[in-house]
């Protein structure tokens, strides 16, 4: 479920509806954001009457509009710019740590950098690995943060994110020795015992992924792989909302993680995982939406560029991916899990309360590409390279 194949290599625009109005009568809307705190001071107010030509009804409409204005005090007193992500008393649970060389790893200590408290779930049997490497210190090197202090997990708790409730465990699991030793590693158990140790959520990240047949062309692909690759990749994000919705607070934030695969052909992004993450970019914009009315809670994914983590590995040709994205991306560099998890914490801030059911590509803009600019056909065209 968590640490495989498809986390890693993570290589929408959304309409909104246009409301329009004869007459504004009146729009008057400020907020200041201090870097001391990111306080919210807002009047915001907007009326505007729709006339009917035939005189039928007269509709008031309310809008919200939001002016943001950034700024901080000197120490001289004088006023200088400054805009900084501040997630100070918000709590993240971020499903998917096995280690400290993927994406979840990264938007785990970028949401701490910003003053988040972190919350962790992990797969059962990577668990105790993951819990005696970080107690004996292992990790210690990749969990500093800016600051030069350590990330501090508060608490890690054991979960299968296939499996919604224990009722859907079947007994090969239940007496399976990996996951002996550990309890309430459901979706709706680590819910209900993070609401019990905690109360609230303010984050919730989606950073699973795993096809048992990832190797195999599509074509090549079980029934049982494809179903597989789906409901670990991203139905398991549609259960992970569904339970912790309820404990998210208003204005709460959700970012999970996808690849280019969705909408293009990448050979050898197999088992089904290209469709897995085509549905996990349909259920974002669904769910921004059912998730955004009732509870509030704003759902996004970032698209992000290959990365050589551990769990990218078993793909067979990560190292490949990432040398062709740093040959034919428009900005030509190795992308850096920091780089991703620094999106996640903007999105997941109040500097981003108006992006809902978004893909936002974090890729060195490879997803912009029509072609592959190092193939020979381009050979005898001046194409600038970096640093020229």
């Amino acid at each position: 479920m968590a640490a495989t194949a498809a986390t890693s290599m993570q290589m929408a625009a959304s309409r909104p509806s246009i409301l329009s109005a004869r007459k504004i009568v009146k729009a008057d809307a400020t907020v200041q954001v201090t870097a001391a705190g990111a306080k919210l001071a807002s009047s915001n107010y907007v009326s505007s009457t729709i006339n009917s030509r035939r005189n039928i009804t007269t509709t008031a409409v309310k809008f919200q509009r939001t002016v943001t204005k950034a700024m901080a005090e000197s120490s001289e007193g004088n006023v200088r710019s400054c805009l900084a992500i501040d997630l100070k008393g918000k709590r993240a649970f971020i499903a998917g740590i096995a280690d400290d060389n993927g994406y979840g790893w990264a938007i785990a200590k970028s949401l701490a950098a910003a003053g988040a408290e972190i919350l962790v779930g992990t797969w059962v049997p990577a668990l105790n690995i993951f819990e005696t490497s970080l107690r004996r210190g292992k990790f210690d090197e990749s969990r500093v943060l800016p600051d030069g202090s350590l990330m501090q997990i508060t608490k890690v708790y054991p979960l299968d994110a296939v499996f919604d409730n224990p009722d859907d465990v079947p007994e090969d699991i239940k007496t399976n020795k990996r996951y002996a030793g550990s309890s309430k590693w459901t979706v709706q158990e680590v819910a209900e015992s993070v609401k019990e140790d905690f109360g609230s959520i303010d984050i919730l990240v989606h950073s699973l992924a795993n096809g048992p047949e990832v190797s195999k062309p599509l074509l090549e692909t079980s029934r049982k792989g494809y179903l597989a690759a789906i409901s670990a990749s991203s139905y398991s994000f549609v259960s992970l909302l569904k339970h912790f919705a309820p404990i998210m607070n208003p204005g709460g934030a959700t970012v999970s993680l996808t690849y280019i695969a969705s909408e293009r052909i990448i050979p050898g992004y197999g088992g089904g995982m290209s469709s897995a993450k085509a549905a996990l970019e349909s259920d974002t914009q669904v769910l921004a939406f059912e998730a955004g009315r009732k509870h509030g809670i704003r759902v996004n994914t970032i698209s992000a560029g290959p990365l050589g983590s551990r769990a990218a590995k078993a793909i067979g040709f990560i190292d490949t991916m990432i040398e062709y994205s740093f040959k034919n991306a428009p900005i030509q560099k190795e992308l850096s899990a920091e780089e991703v998890g620094n999106a996640a914490a903007f999105l997941a801030s109040p500097l981003a309360s108006a992006i809902t059911g978004a893909t936002i590509y974090v890729d060195n803009g490879l997803n912009a590409m029509g072609v592959g600019v190092d193939s020979p056909v381009f050979e005898n065209l001046n194409i600038p390279k970096a640093g020229q």
